[in-house]
């Protein structure tokens, strides 16, 4: 008891403490670097107005002997309650949480299976929102590893919302106690075994996201950053993981249909849906033979046909208000290949923007 209340005070108490700080720095709009000497700002824009803050603590160096304590404990979790704050529990690897400032605690064990399963920004933050909600809805919340939290949230979907959700439909239940091993027991499951074997199409999303970071990052990309403000970038990493499947399967079958032929020049358009309403994707292939001499003089003339595509879209469809254009040469005809990006804002949608869209 002595060692464990120690190794709390430092790992858990003092992060606390540190997000709570963290926070708040955030909230008084004070600048963010990556580098400790300040030289290296924060690449992204962070809208103070409309923030939501989730805090989030890695506590490591408890598993070993939170699993020798007890045979129950699977994986050598922390066990976590949210609830009226009553001090130390009488008993180790048990951490009670203010419910009215909530911060997610995760350890050495269930870090990387929240990060695997929930490894996109739309999929993560509906987590922390649904525990969040849970934690201010019940007067407790108690499980005994956050991977067990995970499993809970993924048998839980509310099909009127269509969305996950922590806690139960009845409306006569007070508190929520998750018992140990529910995550052991859900991906032995058949139904987790086909999800994960259905989302391997999808990273094709993620890689075309990640390349273009990393080429803005290390400064080769051309055209504008699209990691500063709104973007096509900015776009796409909202979509969730499901989404993204659907979106890469799309591009996958396009680029399958793309027709064989000899002609010089050939481009297909492909209509791909968003899971938000009022966005869509235009994914164009082009066979370019002889377009320009040079590699920006091509670019820009896709660019453009990019752009007559995405308006062509806009005038078919008067719904959206948001189309992201990809552009790519057809890969049946091409060994290397780039992307060009375009954000279309089409909310308000002229007579001119109309006869562009019909060129």
């Amino acid at each position: 008891m002595v060692n464990w209340k120690r190794w709390k005070k430092k790992v858990i108490d003092a992060q606390i403490r540190t997000a709570n700080g963290a926070e708040k720095y955030i909230r008084q709009n004070r600048p963010i670097y990556l580098d400790q000497a300040k030289q290296v700002p924060f690449p992204i824009d962070i809208k103070r107005e409309d923030l939501v803050v989730h805090k989030i603590i890695v506590a490591h160096g408890a598993m070993d002997a939170c699993k020798s304590f007890a045979e129950e404990n699977v994986y050598g979790s922390l066990a976590i309650t949210y609830g009226e704050q009553i001090g130390d529990f009488p008993f180790p690897f048990f951490i009670d949480l203010d419910r009215d400032n909530p911060v997610h605690v995760f350890d050495s064990h269930n870090l990387p299976i929240v990060f695997s399963e929930l490894d996109t920004f739309y999929d993560f933050t509906a987590y922390l929102d649904a525990k969040t909600n849970a934690i201010q809805r019940y007067h407790f919340l108690t499980y005994c590893g956050e991977e067990d939290l995970v499993a809970h949230y993924f048998m839980n979907f509310d099909t009127s919302n269509n969305r996950h959700f922590i806690g139960s439909p009845d409306e006569g239940v007070m508190g929520i106690c998750i018992g140990e091993g529910e995550w052991s027991d859900f991906i032995d499951r058949e139904e987790y075994k086909a999800r994960k074997a259905a989302d391997n199409v999808s990273y094709l999303w993620d890689k075309i996201i990640q390349r273009t970071c990393e080429f803005t990052l290390d400064g080769t990309i051309m055209g504008a950053s699209p990691l500063s403000g709104r973007s096509a970038i900015h776009e796409m990493a909202k979509e969730p993981r499901f989404q993204r499947r659907v979106l890469s399967e799309g591009i996958t079958q396009a680029i399958r249909e793309f027709p064989n032929t000899s002609s010089d020049l050939v481009r297909k358009v492909t209509m791909l849906h968003s899971f938000y309403n009022g966005k869509a994707y235009v994914f164009l292939q082009l066979k370019a033979v002889g377009l320009s001499d040079t590699e920006e003089e091509y670019r820009e003339k896709r660019r453009i046909i990019l752009e007559i595509a995405c308006g062509a879209a806009r005038n078919r469809f008067d719904h959206l208000d948001t189309i992201i254009g990809i552009a790519i040469d057809a890969p049946k005809y091409v060994e290397k290949n780039s992307e060009d990006f375009l954000l279309m804002h089409c909310s308000q949608w002229t007579g001119s923007d109309k006869e562009y869209g019909t060129l």
